[in-house]
């Protein structure tokens, strides 16, 4: 067994594997232009490769061997225009009823059944002569109590928000008889969303620039050492969507996946550019040639990159546990962008690097400035000073650090998952104007409404009656239903359908409450003592049986990752309390930003202030898309801060010394690194799109959790009470596990 109180023997017996990191960075560095001019090839390849070969985003995907869809396939199989996906065109007048427009409404009906994949339209008004509805229950529609508001339901045989933007040429001329007689017209549910504006990140891209060129000017003096790291994240980014996009003519990845590649490609590709670019400045200033300073940090810097890399990507893949692809393609969305950002900062980097040889310091806002020397471990700097105040009251340090973190995590333990409805979406957009129309005349449940399905084609001709009545009376005055239609027979008589409408909006939690209620108890004490089968579809039971799902399988991502990275820690550093200080740490300021995301948008603490109309609940994916990508992310900070301690701690001995040096020579450049991804992450609450929020204020706030709290009061105050602990490791464990560094010695 490994004695803590011995000093690790160097690694000069390990296999060299970071001289060929050395070797390609000199030799990238010596042919700069060979390097650069074949990123530039490669790039304009990808380019035309995808403009010619490349996929489109779609959110359409299904859930296999859940109910909604068991449910959906039963009714597609019995009556296929009842079994597509529905959506509205909502219309209103205000001045007189829709019933005087009958002609008008005929010809658009007319119309949009001659549109390509429409399976049946129904038309809101009533045959002539039709006796008035029943005002007894709750009027949900097609047409409302003073007639002045209505909905053509629409049934398509594929998901409408997947259809191409010119599919809404042949709708708008549908309506367009509507439209010039006087009514509103609105497009509802997946046909709004189709009518979405599309989605311009360059804003939210142009706002972290900007913060990231300010933070780089301030913290290191030079323009050239601050536009180097935007220039090659930039390139890279372009290089990883354009694979992106090829990748998407061959898989179906979500409409939000190029959104959260560059949200991630831009933030490490930034980090990792400025780690190398840090290093090589010093190495200038301690006296060596452009082309052996860019090789000695591929060497050093670009290792802790190439690891935290891996790390990043391991966590990604391990979104793949959740056996759902949509959220697994997400995953394979940011990878892509985090692999062409390691290559352009392993690659690219030095290759600019050697272009601009020593004029890298030519232009300065101020006396530039790169990292203390590495053989300088008697720091005297603010940090070092710091360092040492951390050293005297670890126990205070700690405490106060988990203090924070604990309070900022309290509104997790009341965070709702479900789904982000159109309701949330700004009053520009005609979903969000026809959620509304909806919810106004028709009550908030008629913006999703459940599809009950009740499978008797098992069941005797002579039974099938006492079953539609013991149906029918489960349906009556079911808690959080507002109302539900009579069951009615498809045609071959196999199948009963009947609507039910919730009290509230589709993404609160009576809706999921109801859905769940029907699906566990209702149904089935309505067919006990038959061979039927019910089920509850359409798109609101289909989002709770996903919300479901990923709440099931978050327990199990977690695990898995927390695992997974526990071991590449261990692996890397070779010190068993370290990978389990690291892997606690990490979770605690997960958690913390969790609490700020519920705190914003479940609470409604700011949510309106960023653009959101009221509370909503957490998107169902985002806390394991936020779990993956921030555990990966939070990791380039732990191997950079504890490669530079292992690093000295190899050299010295002393653990604590160690501590305070690397704690000195990191700090400004995981600050300005922070920084920069915070304002990278926290530009995308611009856009209008709520997941897209949601996903950048929880990146932005958990990175700058893990950036202060975490490094500067945690990690510090564990690894001073640790000791030369930190670094123990039972003999049989160093035995088995493999030998990497994330730092290697500066050996030529």
């Amino acid at each position: 067994m490994s004695s803590p109180t011995e000093m690790p023997a160097a690694s000069g017996n390990r296999k060299d594997t970071h001289g060929r990191l050395r070797r390609l960075g000199e030799w990238c560095a010596r042919h700069f232009v060979i390097v650069i001019v074949a990123w530039l090839v490669v790039l304009a390849a990808l380019q035309v490769l995808n403009r010619s070969f490349g996929g489109d985003y779609s959110d359409n995907f299904s859930l296999s061997g859940v109910q909604s869809q068991e449910g959906l396939d039963v009714l597609k199989k019995h009556d296929p225009a009842a079994g597509g996906y529905s959506s509205q065109i909502v219309l209103r007048d205000t001045s007189k009823p829709l019933t005087s427009y009958s002609s008008q409404m005929s010809q658009t009906v007319t119309d949009l059944q001659k549109l390509p994949h429409v399976l049946s339209v129904q038309n809101p008004l009533p045959p002539p002569g039709s006796p008035p509805q029943s005002s007894g229950k709750q009027n949900v529609g097609p047409l409302s109590s003073d007639a002045k508001t209505g909905y053509v339901t629409i049934r398509f045989d594929v998901q409408p928000s997947t259809l191409q933007d010119d599919y809404l040429d042949g709708v708008d001329t549908s309506v367009q008889p509507l439209r010039s007689a006087g009514v509103k017209v609105e497009y509802g549910g997946p046909l709004g969303e189709l009518a979405r504006p599309a989605a311009d990140d360059r804003v939210s891209e142009l706002i972290g620039f900007a913060v990231a060129i300010v933070v780089l000017l301030v913290g290191f003096g030079s323009v050239l050492a601050a536009g180097l790291p935007l220039l090659t994240a930039l390139i890279s980014v372009i290089g990883g969507l354009a694979c992106l996009g090829l990748l998407a003519s061959a898989f179906t990845f979500a409409t939000v996946s190029p959104t959260l590649a560059t949200m991630i490609g831009l933030g490490v590709g930034i980090d990792y550019a400025l780690f190398l670019i840090t290093r090589h400045r010093q190495n200038l200033m301690n006296g060596d040639d452009p082309v052996r300073a860019a090789g000695r940090a591929n060497a050093t810097s670009g290792r802790a990159v190439l690891v935290s890399g891996c790390t990043v990507i391991v966590a990604l893949a391990g979104l793949s546990v959740s056996g759902v692809s949509f959220i697994g393609l997400l995953g394979v969305a940011a990878a892509v962008t985090v692999v062409s950002a390691v290559a352009g900062a392993l690659t690219l980097v030095p290759a600019l690097l050697g272009l601009i040889g020593h004029r890298i310091d030519r232009y300065r806002v101020r006396r530039p400035v790169a990292e203390a020397a590495t053989d300088d471990a008697e720091g005297h700097g603010a940090w070092h000073r710091y360092a040492q105040r951390v050293e005297r009251r670890p126990w205070w340090f700690l405490a106060g650090g988990v203090v924070t973190v604990l309070v900022l995590a309290i509104p997790v333990l009341s965070i709702q998952l479900g789904h982000i409805g159109d309701g949330a979406d700004p009053k520009s957009f005609t979903d969000r104007r026809a959620y509304d129309i909806m919810a106004q005349s028709f009550g908030p449940g008629s913006n999703g409404p459940l599809t009950v399905v009740i499978d008797q084609t098992k069941v005797p001709s002579d039974q099938r009656s006492d079953l539609a009545s013991k149906a029918s009376k489960a349906l009556t005055d079911v808690p959080g239903a507002a109302t539900a239609t009579p069951l009615t027979a498809t045609k071959d008589g196999d199948v009963l359908v009947s609507t039910v409408y919730s009290k509230s909006s589709p993404q609160s939690e009576t809706t999921t409450d109801l859905t769940n209620r029907l699906v566990d108890t209702t149904l089935p004490e309505a067919v006990s003592g038959t061979a039927a089968h019910g089920y509850v579809t359409g798109t609101t039971a289909a989002q709770v049986d996903f919300r479901d799902i990923v709440a099931s399988r978050l327990p199990l991502i977690i695990g898995v990752v927390v695992a997974l990275a526990f071991l590449i820690i261990l692996i890397v550093f070779r010190g068993l309390l370290v990978a389990l200080k690291a892997a606690a740490l990490n979770v605690l300021s997960i958690a913390a930003s969790y609490g700020v995301v519920v705190a914003v948008f479940q609470w409604g603490w700011g949510g309106p202030a960023l653009g959101v109309n009221g509370k909503v609940p957490i998107e169902s994916y985002v806390p394991m898309m936020m779990f993956a990508i921030i555990f990966g992310l939070s990791m380039d900070y732990e191997i950079f801060l504890l490669s530079r301690v292992h690093e000295a701690w190899l050299r010295t001995g002393d653990a604590k010394a160690s501590v305070a040096h690397a704690l000195e020579i990191t700090a400004r450049v995981i600050t300005c690194a922070a920084l920069i991804m915070v304002s990278v992450f926290a530009a995308f609450v611009v856009s209008d799109n709520v997941v897209v929020k949601m996903l950048g204020l929880g990146l932005a706030v958990s990175v700058l959790i893990d950036a202060t709290v975490v490094r500067l009061l945690l990690v510090p105050a564990v690894m001073t009470l640790l000791g030369r602990h930190a670094w123990w490791t039972p003999g049989w464990l160093d035995r088995v596990l493999p030998h990497v560094d994330a730092e290697g010695e500066e050996r030529d």
